[in-house]
Parts: C-alpha cells; structure tokens; sequence
C-alpha cells in the first residue's frame, strides 16, 4: 500500500492516498453541511432530519457494507477516519453513523445469515438507521443482567420489558435486541434478536435529556409481547453474550476515533483563538504558560490518534485487537476530556459562553468515559489481558 504524509493534519499520521482523499471529502461534507446545522441541533436537542438523509447519499451509513448490498465495500479503518472528521465537528452527528458502521453493520456482516444481510444491508445503506439495544436500567457495566425475557412460542418469539440508553433509539428502524430466552442459564441464555421498528408490541419510549451529544438520540425501548420472527435471531440462539462482546470489542475504536474528532475540533478552535486573543499588548499565545498547554493537547492527540487507528489497523487486518481497543477507547476519552477542558481554560470567560464552540465539545467529550464500556472497564479488560499473560 503505497502512503504519504497527510499535509493537511499532524505530520506524524501517514495514511494512504485514498484514506487522504476520503478524509478530506468527509472533512468537506462536515464543515458544508454539519457545522451551519450544529448549534440548532444542540439547543433543539434533535437531529436534523434532511442531514441523516445527506449521510445516506454520501455512502457514510455504509462504508464497510458489501457493494452487492449497496455499499462501499471499504474497510474498519475508513469507517473510523469518517467518525473522527464528523466528531471534528459534531459527536452528535459522529456517534449516530459510528452505531450505524462499527456496531449494527458489523454484527450483520459476522453473524447474519445470508437472508439477513439480503434483507437488511441494502435497506441500512440506503435509508435505514440501526440501533444496538444491550443496556438496560440494572445493567450498564454489568452488560449481561439482563431482566428484557424473550419466550419461543411456535416460529416466533415474545419479548417482553425493556431497554434504557439506547443511541439512535427515536431515528431507527431495525434495532439489534439482546434478549434472555433463559435466566437460569445465566449469560449462555443471552439471544440478539433481529427487531425492526414496526413490529407490533415494540415501541420508542422517552427520550433522555443529556448534558452533551444532545442532538443524539438516547432513548427507552418497551416491549410489550414483541413478537419476533425465529427467523430473526441473529447469530445462534444463546450466542447473544458473545455477539455482544465482540461486536463492542470492535464499537470502542470507533467510540475512540470519535474522541479524538472531539478533541482534534477543540484543539483548533483553541489554536485559532490564542492566536487571535490579546492580553497586555500581545496575543496570548506568545506566552510560554499558553504554549505548554498547547504542547501538551497536541501531545495527547497525536498520541490517541495513533492508538486509535492501530486498534482499527489490526482489526482490518484480522489480527488480535482487544488489547489494543480497550487502551485507544481509554486514552482518546481521556485526552478528549483533558483537550476540551483546557480549551475552555484558554478561551477564558469567552469559553464558558454558549456564543464559543469549546463548552460544546466539552459536554460532548464527556460520554466517552462512560458509553460502550466506561473508564473502570476497559482498564479492567487490559489489565486482565496482561496478567494473563505468560
């Protein structure tokens, strides 16, 4: 694979000439038709409905899906490198496309069966949102406590309870459902059932409201006597923890690549304004103290920007990426956490005010710690993987 450096970024990342091309025509759709639409979004706390019809004409809802089912046929890596340039400018916009790519998408293409993918692929790329519905209200960290009761009856099956925190929840129509078909079983009970939004007995309920990612949709999902075709159980019956565990392994780089669009996004609005910005007859950023902290944010996103896209390297390449996706997830949200908020510091008053973009991607920065595994769970996950170890 031939690579150069990308002259319009860190000098330190080398990507492909097609990777620059895409990046740039991602970084183009995002500032031509997401960033006018960013603040409206935030304060209505709702996703532009024509913008999601924009991510499906420009092939971003279906990047790694098979050019048979009416997508790109591209790779893990592309599909991250498009998060990061849309978070560069909205995580809202940023994590409903991930869900869509490394989530819903991926789980189809390593565990649908061929009926699946034909019937649901070609939808998802041309206008369908997927959703991936595992948490519930007593289990977050604790994924697999799962109280929603599936009930094999005949050629289908009968879901009943709920679902708390699911992203994409109001804009889906086919949503990834991790059910229970037998507590005593414990997880090996665990089924991922294929529902679409109009089954009957299935329905959105509340919308959170949220301190960022407001534009996202987070949402309660009831199932009142849901029936779900046998046919749509996806993967096999009582393989749901395993679906579940592997398809997140692969959503935290993507969750990675987010934070770190985040951060790269606050970088510059800071590196614009220190420029700009002047205290005793100079711009502040001829001051030592302003250049360490910019040093220092610009240290930590080169370094979450390799991680991440090591993590997404390995994966494409079949290799062993675990490891690898829990430390990028973990550092991105970090330095995402740490850049937004020293990006704040630097706009000073000015940054405290909804009238600048850095409060925003502060707000934003924020879930990073918590969704698709929080911060205690992926050094769990790596520091396991080290003791184990020989």
């Amino acid at each position: 694979m031939s690579t150069a450096l990308d002259s319009n970024r860190p000098a330190l990342t080398v990507l492909s000439d097609d990777e620059i091309a895409f990046k740039d025509a991602v970084r183009d759709f995002a500032e031509n038709e997401i960033r006018p639409l960013v603040t409206a979004m935030d304060e209505k706390a709702e996703m532009n409905s024509d913008l999601v019809k924009k991510l499906f004409e420009m092939g971003l809802m279906s990047i790694e899906t098979p050019e048979k089912f009416g997508g790109a046929g591209s790779s893990f890596t592309m599909a991250c490198l498009a998060v990061e340039e849309i978070g560069r400018v909205d995580g809202s916009v940023s994590v409903l496309m991930d869900v869509q790519n490394t989530l819903v998408t991926n789980a189809f293409l390593k565990w649908g069966t061929e009926a699946q993918k034909e019937k649901y692929l070609p939808q998802m790329a041309k206008s369908w949102v997927g959703a991936y519905a595992l948490s519930e209200s007593s289990s977050g960290s604790d994924a697999f406590a799962l109280k929603l009761k599936a009930e094999a009856k005949g050629d289908k099956y009968v879901l009943n309870g709920s679902k708390l925190w699911i992203t994409n929840g109001k804009e889906a129509n086919i949503f990834i459902v991790f059910a229970n078909i037998d507590s005593s079983k414990g997880y090996k009970g665990i089924t991922a059932f294929l529902v679409e939004k109009s089954f009957a007995g299935f329905k959105v309920g509340k919308k959170e409201d949220k301190l960022g990612i407001r534009a996202s949709s987070t949402c309660e999902l009831l199932f009142e006597n849901c029936e779900v075709p046998a046919a749509n159980v996806l993967g096999e019956v009582g393989k749901g923890y395993k679906i579940a565990i592997e398809t997140l392994n692969e959503g935290r780089i993507g969750i990675g690549a987010q934070m770190l669009g985040i951060a790269q996004g606050a970088y510059e609005a800071a590196l614009g304004y220190v420029k700009s910005r002047e205290q005793f007859g100079k711009p502040i950023a001829q001051f030592q103290g302003v250049q360490f902290q910019l040093a220092e944010m610009r240290t930590e996103l080169e370094a979450a920007r390799l991680m991440v896209y090591n993590a997404a390297r390995l994966k494409d390449a079949g290799l062993d990426f675990i490891e690898s996706a829990a430390m990028a997830k973990l550092y991105a949200s970090k330095a995402a956490a740490h850049i937004t908020s020293t990006a704040i510091d630097l706009f000073g008053g000015n940054g405290f005010t909804k009238e600048y973009p850095v409060e925003k991607f502060w707000r934003d920065a924020k879930i990073g710690q918590i969704y698709e595994g929080t911060t205690n769970m992926q050094l769990q996950t790596i520091a396991k993987m080290e003791l184990d170890k020989s």
